[in-house]
Parts: structure tokens; C-alpha cells; sequence
């Protein structure tokens, strides 16, 4: 992503500051119907400063526009923001928003619709998504529609055609099916998981990484039996065993130091191993893990830094309140936050990035004037320009 001119960082400073005066009030519709406009133009100082107005206008006014942009705009650009920006206000017009057009030809809309059920399951949806399975083959959309099936992992439908299909297809959507699986906790997928973490391939760290957030002790012995087999794997092997029970703070140490370790070297293998790692530790609840991430990270040269910011900047999508509660700690907020810019950069997942600019937005007007808490949210505007 090419980052803006002053001219577009000093605009998003006066809507920040802007944010911190009052509650939003209503904007001037003329105002609002341009900005939704300019979602899609070219220039990212302009389409920048339009999301942040938009973002700022209160959700009775600008759900209606917004929806009306969704199902009528000509602009195939803007139609997917004014639906990510929607879905991140939520509420009844963003569930008829992606109802409208999850059956969508374009697949950008079809994206953050199998991305809101994900994160808003509705057990009447479970039937229509596990139809979606047998036509959806864009490899842009597909992974959103797994998840979105696995949220209703309730159904016991669900459950069976999850099972099959971590077996079944080409090995990125099965390497899909296994991340949805572990981010679920879905220890009905044990055996299945268990077998194929006993198999050397491309399936098999992630595999280890479901079974580090699934964290159910059966796992321990087919995990334990991969110690010392794969120097780059041994990281995540460790995490997981750690995870499991066995030998927490040596294995939680060894993960840590392997990370500083490879991060200081030409090790970029062993630090995407570390990292990915420690992502799932953090992820389950481990704060150890999250402040390790960024410690090293902060300081770490361009390469190794990419692939920490990578997991950063996932973890801060799929558990934002975890990763906010962890930048109110830090002494370094704003390199802190660099971190996490660089993370959203890498992933360019703008539904995701929405769902954590709302709940950072929820905290800052939580936050009482003065607070820690407001000041983080004051530096994540200013640095990740929203």
C-alpha cells in the first residue's frame, strides 16, 4: 500500500482531533455523499481522508447512505468500501447490506459477506454457506467462506463437511479448512488434525498451530513425537507442547529466544517458525507471547520485522482486544504501532482492518479524557490513519 502525502497525514490529524471534541454528529449530506463517492478514487490521500469522514458520521445517518451505495453505486470500488465500511458500524442495515449481495458476481462484495457471517453467524445461514462450498471456487473468496461455515460449526453438517474437506481439494483451501478449524477451537477435528501433523508437507505447521489453539492434551504425544526432527518447525513444535502442558516455561522460553535469536541472523525460515508460534500462544490468551512479538519486532531489521508484523497484524484482526490491551503497557506506543501499520500493509485485508479500527473506536470513546486507554486510541488514528 503507498502511503499518503503530508498533506493527506495532516487531514487525518484534524479529523482525529476532530474525533477526540465531542461525540459524532451529523455531517452535512451533501458532505457524506461525496466522501462515499471518493471511496474509490485513485488518490489514497483522497479516498483516506473520505473513509474518515465517513467513519466519523453517526451510524442513523450513514447507514442508510451507505447501504444505498452498496446495491447502487456504478463504481464497483465503491460499492465493496461502502460495504466494508458498513459492516464495520453493523447493525440491521449492514445484515440486509450483505444479504443482498452475497450472491453477488463481484468478488470483493462476496468476500466481506462470508466475512460478516463469520463474525455474526446466524444458524439459518448454515445450509446456504455449506451450498456456497460447492460453487465458490475464487481463491479471493473461498477462504472467507470457509471461515464462515466453520462459525456454525454448531450444525452438525458443518462439523462433517469441515472433516472432509481438510482432506479433499488443493492444499491452500485444506490449509483454510485447518486454520479455521484451530481459530474455532474445534477439538471434534482431533484425529483428522493429529494424523496430518504426523506427516511431513505443507500441511503440517499448520496443523501444529490448530492443534496449539484447539489445546486439548490428546494432541500432546503425536506433537511431542516431532521434537527434534526439524530445526525450523521446532519453534511451533515447542508452542504447541508448551500449550499442551508439558514443560510450559521451558518451552514458552525456547520459543521466545529462538525468535530474538533468528530475528539478530540471516534465519528468515526459523523466524516465520518463531513467530507463527508465538502468534498462536498470543492468541489463546498468552500475554507473554504478545509482548514477545513486538518487543522484537520494534527493533528488528526489514525482513525478519515483515514476517513479525505479518502475525502482529493478524492477531490484532482476529483478537483486537487483545492486542489493544497489550499497546496500553508499552512504553514505545508509537514504534508499537508502526508495527502493527506495517502488519495491515502486508495482509490488505480491509475487512478485518475495519473490524479493528471499530473496536479501537468503541475504546476510545470508552476511555475516560486523559486515560491511557484514549491515548492508545488517539496514536492508532494518527499512525494507522483512520
Amino acid at each position: 500500500m503507498t502511503r499518503p502525502t503530508a498533506v493527506a497525514v495532516a487531514s487525518v490529524v484534524l479529523l482525529a482531533a476532530g474525533l477526540s471534541a465531542a461525540q459524532p454528529g451529523p455531517v452535512d449530506e451533501q458532505e457524506l455523499r461525496t466522501a462515499i463517492g471518493r471511496l474509490g478514487d485513485f488518490d489514497y490521500a483522497v479516498r483516506t481522508a473520505a473513509s474518515s469522514l465517513v467513519r466519523r458520521a453517526p451510524i442513523e445517518q450513514v447507514g442508510p447512505t451507505l447501504a444505498a451505495a452498496v446495491t447502487g453505486h456504478d463504481d464497483a470500488y465503491v460499492r465493496f468500501r461502502a460495504l466494508v465500511l458498513l459492516v464495520g458500524f453493523g447493525g440491521p442495515a449492514a445484515k440486509q447490506a450483505v444479504l443482498d449481495v452475497i450472491g453477488d458476481p463481484n468478488d470483493r462484495l462476496r468476500a466481506v459477506a462470508y466475512g460478516y457471517f463469520e463474525h455474526n453467524p446466524d444458524p439459518a445461514m448454515a445450509p446456504r454457506l455449506l451450498g456456497a462450498l460447492e460453487t465458490e471456487t475464487s481463491e479471493f473468496v473461498r477462504p472467507a467462506l470457509i471461515r464462515a461455515v466453520a462459525a456454525h460449526d454448531a450444525d452438525p453438517a458443518v462439523r462433517a463437511r469441515l472433516i472432509v474437506d481438510i482432506d479433499r481439494g488443493v492444499d491452500f483451501f485444506r490449509g483454510g479448512v485447518i486454520e479455521a478449524l484451530g481459530d474455532r477451537g474445534a477439538a471434534y477435528a482431533l484425529d483428522p488434525l493429529m494424523r496430518i501433523v504426523g506427516e511431513p508437507g505443507p500441511l503440517q505447521d499448520d496443523a501444529l498451530l490448530a492443534l496449539t489453539r484447539i489445546g486439548d492434551p490428546r494432541a500432546l504425544a503425536s506433537i511431542a513425537a516431532l521434537q527434534g526432527k526439524d530445526p525450523e518447525l521446532e519453534p511451533m513444535v515447542s508452542a504447541a507442547v508448551g500449550a499442551l502442558g508439558a514443560d510450559r516455561e521451558a518451552h514458552f522460553r525456547f520459543v521466545l529466544e529462538s525468535l530474538r535469536f533468528a530475528a539478530a541472523g540471516d534465519q528468515p525460515d526459523l523466524v516465520r517458525s518463531s513467530a507463527a508460534g508465538l502468534g498462536a500462544l498470543a492468541s489463546v490468551g498468552e500475554a507473554f507471547a504478545v509482548r514477545g512479538l513486538f518487543d522484537v519486532g520494534v527493533d528488528a531489521d526489514p525482513a525478519p520485522r515483515d514476517s513479525i508484523a505479518l502475525v502482529v497484524g493478524m492477531l490484532a484482526m482476529r483478537h483486537p482486544a487483545t492486542v489493544l490491551g497489550h499497546l496500553e503497557v508499552r512504553a514505545d506506543l508509537p514504534a508499537a504501532a508502526l508495527l502493527l501499520r506495517d502488519g495491515f500493509d502486508i495482509l490488505d485485508e480491509d475487512l478485518e482492518e475495519e473490524r479493528f479500527f471499530m473496536t479501537a473506536r468503541t475504546a476510545f470513546w470508552a476511555a475516560p479524557e486523559g486515560s491511557r486507554s484514549r491515548r492508545v486510541s488517539e496514536e492508532l488514528i494518527r499512525v494507522l490513519e483512520f
